[in-house]
């Protein structure tokens, strides 16, 4: 099982990294919208791999039969590692690669605010952002919430994974 785990989760490591690294130098320009919904899609390729680790698992090591459990712990297991390095990755890449990135994210959401919202209303959500974009600067709670975001996507494919893949 370790050895399914190891195997998948670096390929999903690597997968989640190689495509962050790809949308940055050639999908850099595109809208934040855009961007945002290509890093989930991104997320979700990487995460296939719960799915082959656990098919890997239960088909070329343990005879064909694997439990809903334990598709669950193999599953759970190679989204963490996905999620760890991924969430490194970012604070990598918001602290050193491109520091600038954060005020430059929360710039283009205040303006796209401004033509949108009313005055008052306005002020309110710019506010809300700034308050945001200040827990946002802290690497710790950048890692841990880029990390949680990936692990729990990865928690809704290895349930779906899991229970595709159960055999007694």
């Amino acid at each position: 099982m370790k050895k399914s785990i190891l195997r998948y989760g670096a390929y999903g490591a690597i997968t989640i990294c190689v495509l962050f690294i790809f949308s940055w130098y050639v999908l850099g320009t595109l809208s934040l919208p855009v961007q945002e919904v290509l890093g989930y899609v991104s997320i979700v390729v990487s995460l296939s791999f719960v799915f082959f680790g656990i098919r890997h698992y239960r088909d070329k090591e343990n005879a064909g039969k694997v439990s809903f459990k334990q598709a669950l712990a193999i599953g759970l297991m190679i989204t963490l590692i996905t999620a760890l390095v991924f969430g490194l990755l970012d604070v990598f890449y918001t602290e050193v690669l491109n520091p600038g990135f954060m005020d430059q994210y929360y710039a283009e959401i205040a303006e796209n605010m401004k033509g949108t919202l009313p005055p008052d209303e306005l002020r309110v959500k710019l506010a809300e952002l700034e308050s945001q974009k200040a827990q946002f600067s802290n690497p710790l709670l950048s890692f841990a919430f880029m990390a949680l975001t990936v692990f729990l996507v990865g928690f809704i494919l290895t349930l779906i994974s899991s229970l595709i893949l159960q055999r007694k």
